[in-house]
């Protein structure tokens, strides 16, 4: 009744509980059980004086400790009341604790693995608020674990010492007891010790000096089911120490001596040794237990077994003949025997494929689809290791014996028709590995082999992995010969590009290009031609991954069969010029177009020359129609630069064409930014000696044009034709800046492009008067021209960090806050996500430039935030040490503060002005980033707090901290659910709240993207495991199906949220 009806009787709670609390003492043990029950579903509900009154009674009554049985039943009662109370039992656990604690000692087996128990609830509901007993309940746990009076465990470690033979093992049931309960003590205390390390990441490298060892120790439990948490305490540890390198730069072993990854190495060595004799244990629950260990020591250090394979193998080939294994120990053995095979080096197995061969293949013709599905995935990796095509191919002649026993098995599988999906994918997949790298072994078989991969190319449920499979054949090194299947395959091929599956046309695309690039002498045009009908569907910019992968088979086709090159013209190129026009285009697809139009135009083709290729690009911009996005003057420019560079003696025109039509009055102004543009990425590539003079004074003339896109583009021409000729354009260039008062902002946009596109040992010479100049500027009246002279600043500091970083950090101190600004601007444009030189020097100091989140400022903390925001993002081992500093400014600056709110007269109205939002916006970015980048080094409570106060902030705000904590439900689901009943409220009220009539348009349109949002949040929220016991989710959820409006918007929100979800894994798939 409580359970379903435990909110609506709430009057009744009061005499529910002086019901409940006598039955606790009753003599029958089942009635106090069900009273415990009852107890845990009225804390769910009840009122906070009730909880405070029930919790007061149970500590009195654990005080009084009047017999051993009653202290048993309070403890089982206030475990339950832990579990289902949650963060409601924080307060009382400085009183709870110490008593929990004390009776752990009291040697009776029950009470202490009822007192575990209770601990457990109390570090997974409270971890933040039992932190000061956690070296109390570690060393009990420690000391618990390894808890067995009964039993002496050295005899054992002898043995096991002296022989590893099948038959010397005793089995563990021997030495069992039927009145022993002392493993109920050691479970507990392995149980507990798994919710402490689970939820304390922080302690995360004491874990591996105390409780690893412990931990490996204990493997040798005798008692199957106490092991299986030992495993699961260490998997734990394991997973916890994978997931903290992930926050973190990659770095080599032997520089992380002292993190939990070099503890971790330290380990394996005795982890080994522990599970040397379990591997070939009768129990195959031991052994599973073995490979789950394994494999997550495995994927949180790959390559670390690497010393041990040789005592892996026995254990691994037992569990998959045995024929005591059941399905399920044959499966966590492939799982396993394939994660270690795809994280290790062939070589370390080459000497044991006699013994594992045999079994692989026989688990391939097991009755069992699941096993012979994991055995195909452990087949593909044997292959690599029979013959790793990265290596010399000289060992043919061994390979012999395992091709013809695998490729027989595998066959059997590839040609059965009534068999699982997976297994049919798996047995094509795995044939095309065998094909791969031994094809040269399969002699007659060969032929019939790649005609079946032909007729499953044919099959609507398997042509995506034939496509797949026949792209890697093609690839292969030993040029397996595909000539019988090319006048067959490319017609399907060519179909496949019309499919509306973007997975099956990127692969085709992939496939098309490595047969074209490795079997042209076999191509004839009534194979291409089809194809090349295709294509132009693919140019969209709808897709421009599609578009890019298309770009890049024609590129193999312009060097590979040059024979179809007449036939661009007409469908494709138009096509193609069309795309380059589109505002999408940037990064790799425009990389992928200009990579072709070199090689087009030294193709030679007639028709489809230099002047012709540049008309084409031009021609829309020269011809006034309709105007193109900014976009695709930069993108036209850089292909006729691209098409410039192939052919420097024909291109000489272009470029006396491109500065007549600079200086020309009658020519319209997007002909003027193209040819500024153009020149612009023409002098980036080479020198333009003889027209450097006319040059520089067409780009002056155009800094006066009216038009800004004009002047943009000769900023932009100026920067860039720096790059080409250094030594005449920047002595220049810093002689403008220091006498155009009036046009410093555009020149600094020039001396930006050509710092940054200048190699350090061509800016060298021109450090020091950069430098002056620069500094000049730092105190600029203009934000924009501050912005442009910190990148300036930025990109030279990286020319000579060691002499430049020093004195950027001396300008701290200056007394403008402009200044200050403007260095610790600079300081981001140091910061990339790649290693570079100036990380080691940036390391030592990047702490005095996070001081200045401090600043009096508020410009310099909003700066010192974004500062801080990159170097999270981008290098978080820049600042994960110096967060304990960082982290109380950073929340500083997330509170509303009233001295920067003011009041502005805007006629007969008055307007709130916030000067402090932007800093704010900028801090809670930065919570957004360390979610990502250092969770394990933040305090999630305190976090949360933050994230609270945000809720109920300015719209701005709560729309960042509704994306914080849809994130952090999935990141901290335990910590979120602790604190649920906080987090409810704001949402509540962001729900419920209406906007004045009257009001403007984009205030309702502002409340319905907020409602939306908090939606979205509610929706990630119920995603957390057991956020079904939280009432006042129950109670926002009722007031949410009550109200049709907002009943209608959460089924939308929960729509768009499965949709989305089914999208990302169709294309991971």
């Amino acid at each position: 009744m409580l359970g379903r009806l435990g909110g609506t009787l709430f009057t009744f709670h009061p005499s529910i509980l002086s019901c409940l609390l006598p039955q606790l003492t009753s003599p029958r043990l089942a009635v106090r059980k069900r009273a415990i029950l009852a107890l845990g579903h009225l804390v769910h509900t009840c009122n906070g004086n009730l909880f405070t009154e029930l919790v007061e009674h149970l500590l009195g009554e654990l005080q009084k400790n009047e017999s051993t049985s009653t202290t048993r039943t309070y403890i089982q009662c206030v475990a339950t009341v832990s579990w289902q109370a949650g963060h409601r039992i924080g307060p009382h656990l400085e009183r709870l604790v110490p008593l929990v604690v004390g009776f752990c000692r009291v040697e009776d087996d029950e009470l202490q693995e009822q007192c575990f128990q209770a601990l457990e609830s109390f570090i997974r509901r409270c971890p933040k608020e039992i932190s000061s007993h956690v070296p109390t309940v570690m060393e009990l746990c420690l000391k618990y674990i390894a808890y067995d009076p009964n039993y002496n465990y050295d005899s054992e470690d002898e043995e096991a010492m002296e022989t590893e033979s099948e038959e010397e093992q005793e089995s563990d049931d021997e030495y069992s007891d039927d009145d022993d309960m002392s493993w109920k003590v050691r479970r507990s205390a392995a149980k507990c010790l798994e919710s402490l390390i689970s939820a304390r990441p922080d302690l995360l490298q004491e874990f591996h000096q105390t409780a690893a060892p412990a931990l490996i120790l204990r493997f040798k439990e005798r008692e199957e089911n106490v092991k299986a948490d030992i495993f699961s305490a260490y998997i734990t540890l394991l997973r916890q120490t994978r997931s903290t390198q992930s926050w973190k730069q990659p770095l080599d072993i032997s520089s992380q001596r002292d993190t939990p990854l070099g503890a971790l190495q330290n380990q394996v060595p005795s982890v080994m040794k522990s599970l040397h004799k379990l591997l070939r244990d009768k129990s195959a629950k031991s052994r599973q237990g073995c490979f789950a260990v394994l494999t997550e020591l495995t994927n949180a250090m790959p390559g670390c077994l690497s010393q041990h394979i040789p005592t892996l193998v026995p254990g691994l080939v037992f569990s998959l003949t045995d024929k005591s294994s059941t399905s399920n120990m044959r499966l966590d053995t492939l799982s396993f025997l394939h994660v270690v095979l795809s994280s290790h080096p062939p070589e370390c197995f080459q000497p044991h494929l006699p013994a594992l061969m045999p079994s692989v293949v026989t688990c391939i013709s097991d009755s069992f689809y699941k096993i012979t599905s994991e055995a195909l995935l452990v087949a593909q990796q044997l292959i690599r290791v029979i013959r790793p095509l990265d290596k010399a191919l000289d060992k043919a002649s061994d390979a012999l014996p395992y091709t013809k026993e695998l490729f027989n098995a595998n066959l059997k599988r590839l040609q059965a028709a009534d068999i699982d999906q997976e297994v049919k994918e798996r047995a094509l997949s795995c044939m095309g590995h065998l094909i791969c790298h031994l094809g040269d072994q399969l002699g007659k078989d060969l032929q019939p082999t790649l005609q079946i991969i032909l007729e499953r190319l044919r099959n609507e449920i398997t042509r995506l992995t034939a496509v797949k499979v026949l792209t890697l054949i093609a690839g292969s090194p030993l040029k397996i010969d595909l000539r019988p299947l090319l006048k067959e395959a490319l017609p399907i091929l060519a179909s496949f590009l019309r499919k509306n599956q973007r997975a099956l046309r990127l692969g085709t695309l992939s496939a098309l290009g490595v047969l074209v690039r490795n079997y042209s002498d076999c191509l004839k045009p009534g194979m291409v031609d089809p194809l090349l009908g295709e294509l132009p569907a693919l140019l969209a910019e709808s897709d421009m991954h599609v578009a890019q992968v298309t770009v890049d088979f024609l590129t193999t086709l312009v060097s590979a069969y040059p024979a179809a090159l007449p036939k661009l013209g007409p469908s494709i190129l138009p096509q193609l010029f069309q795309l380059v026009n589109s505002p999408l285009l940037q990064g790799g697809a425009l990389t992928s177009i200009l990579s072709f139009l070199r090689a087009l135009v030294l193709s030679h083709t007639p028709h489809l020359g230099y002047p012709e290729l540049v008309k084409q690009l031009t021609g829309p911009i020269y011809s006034g129609g309709p105007a193109l996005h900014k976009q695709a003057y930069h993108s036209v420019a850089k292909c006729v630069a691209a098409l410039a560079s192939a052919c420097p003696k024909e291109s000489n025109a272009s470029i006396n064409q491109f500065i007549q039509d600079a200086k020309n009055t009658r020519v319209g102004d997007p002909v003027k930014v193209l040819a500024f543009l153009a020149l612009a990425e023409i002098g980036c590539e080479r020198s333009l000696e003889g027209q450097q003079r006319e040059l520089k004074s067409v780009i002056l003339e155009a800094f006066a044009s009216p038009s800004e896109d004009v002047k943009s583009a000769a900023s932009y021409g100026l920067g860039k034709a720096s790059v080409g000729g250094p030594a005449d354009f920047l002595p220049f260039l810093l002689h403008e800046i220091g006498g155009q008062p009036k046009r410093q902002y555009l020149l600094l946009n020039s001396l930006k492009e050509a710092l940054t596109s200048l190699p350090s040992e061509e800016l060298k010479p021109y450090q020091e008067d950069v430098w002056k100049l620069l500094l000049q500027h730092c105190e600029a009246a203009e934000e924009g021209t501050r912005n442009v002279v910190a990148e300036c600043l930025g990109k030279l500091i990286l020319v000579n960090p060691s002499q430049l970083l020093p004195r950027l950090c001396k300008q701290l101190s200056s007394g403008s806050p402009h200044t200050r600004s403007t260095v610790v601007t600079a300081i981001k444009f140091t910061i990339s996500d790649q290693p570079a030189p100036i990380d080691s020097l940036l390391q030592k100091s990047i702490g005095e430039f996070l001081k200045t989140m401090k600043d009096p400022d508020p410009n310099v903390r909003r700066v010192a935030l974004v500062m801080f925001n990159s170097a999270a993002h981008n290098k978080p081992s820049l600042v994960r040490d110096l967060l304990n500093v960082v982290l109380p400014p950073l929340y500083n600056e997330t509170k509303v503060k009233k001295e920067l709110i003011r009041e502005v007269e805007m006629g007969p109205f008055k307007h709130t002005v916030d000067d402090g939002l932007d800093v704010r916006k900028a801090a809670f970015e930065c919570m957004y980033t360390l979610l990502e980048s250092c969770l394990d080094q933040i305090d999630i409570y305190e976090y949360l707090n933050h994230v609270d106060d945000g809720l109920k902030d300015h719209y701005d705000i709560r729309m960042l901290t509704f994306i914080i904590l849809t994130r952090l439900s999935a990141l901290c689901p335990a910590a979120v659910l602790q604190r649920l009943d906080q987090l409810i409220e704001p949402l509540r009220s962001t729900c419920t709240t209406k906007v004045k009539a009257g009001s403007v348009k984009q205030e309702f349109e502002k409340q319905d993207e907020l409602k939306r949002s908090a939606m979205r949040t509610v929706t990630a929220l119920l995603n957390i495991p057991e956020v079904e016991n939280s009432r006042a989710m129950a109670e926002f959820l009722s007031q949410i199906r009550a109200n049709s409006e907002l009943s209608l918007l959460f089924e939308n929100v929960q729509k768009d949220t499965v949709s989305l979800c089914s999208a990302e894994s169709m294309e991971i798939s």
